[in-house]
């Protein structure tokens, strides 16, 4: 099974730079987006076999990016991450399909539980 592409969306650079290193360590290959309209136009998207993103994020948020992704035929698994962590939020995550939903700051193992579950969940399938 070839290596899963794990693609990152924040908004932060400092997430973005940690995510990116924790993933690499552990043996993912991540591409990194500080939006998630970047993500949408990447020429690598349907290789996509998980998302980690920001929730809130100024234009385009992280459920609408979920949503705008299951519209294009993208079934990858998503975990979300927050700083603002409510329940609210995180019952619309779920309720949508998330596998997981941490808050900031998350420990490593936390998110390497999900992206585990996720990629088991998905089989390690990219693309649509």
């Amino acid at each position: 099974m070839p290596t899963p592409l794990i693609s990152v969306v924040d908004d932060d650079a400092s997430v973005r730079a940690a995510t990116d290193n924790l993933l690499k360590s552990r043996g993912y290959i991540a591409q990194i987006f500080a939006s998630a309209e970047e993500l949408l136009r990447s020429p690598q998207l349907d290789e996509t076999s998980c998302v980690i993103t920001d929730v809130q994020m100024s234009a385009m948020s992280g459920l609408e990016l979920l949503a705008e992704m299951r519209t294009r035929g993208y079934d990858a698994p998503f975990i979300f991450i927050t700083a603002f962590p409510d329940d609210r939020v995180r019952a619309s995550a779920l309720r949508a399909g998330a596998i997981g939903f941490l808050a900031k700051p998350f420990a490593g193992q936390a998110l390497i539980e999900c992206l585990d579950t996720a990629l088991n969940a998905y089989d390690g399938r990219g693309g649509i």
